[in-house]
């Protein structure tokens, strides 16, 4: 079984139903859920004005492919109404791969670790709560010490435990 850690984000429509039901696609598509975030209401990241964020962190344990789960990802975004009209832009669903397993994947399409996750503290307080020691592979930090160095300082609140 792989380790997945994937960030999801809603910020139009029922942003809580939006979450759940991505939730629910993860675990019917991709593999079981094993840990989840609370989920956290977040300034959006990217200078672009909208609404505020849900934001949640799952950990996933999946017989899938780094490649074939992303793909899965995807679909489950398009399936959920995502349109990519604009860059860091507002959007029904956002779900995001952070790590597989310890890999370390740059291609045209994916990139593991995710690129900006030790910069967004949207990303890092959730993940801290259910991986605070999960030791990122190029940066060599835990999701603890990267928080505590995230230049990010939007603000987030905890809106549910999960």
């Amino acid at each position: 079984m792989n380790d997945l850690l994937i960030g999801l984000g809603s910020n139009e429509g029922n942003r809580t139903a939006n979450l759940a039901l991505a939730h629910r696609l993860l675990s019917r598509n991709i593999g079981i859920v094993l840990k989840e975030s609370p989920i956290y209401q977040t300034e959006p990241w990217g200078g672009v004005e909208q609404a505020p964020y849900y934001n949640q962190v799952l950990w996933v344990k999946t017989v899938r492919s780094l490649e074939d789960a992303f793909r899965k990802c995807q679909i489950l975004e398009q399936k959920m109404g995502r349109q990519r009209l604009q860059k860091w832009g507002p959007r029904v669903i956002d779900v995001d791969v952070l790590y597989y397993n310890q890999e370390q994947v740059n291609t045209a399409t994916l990139t593991v670790p995710h690129r900006h996750l030790h910069e967004r503290r949207f990303v890092l307080q959730p993940l801290c709560d259910i991986a605070p020691d999960y030791r990122h592979p190029i940066l060599n930090q835990t999701t603890t010490e990267l928080l505590a160095v995230c230049p990010d300082q939007l603000s987030s609140c905890m809106l549910e435990h999960a």
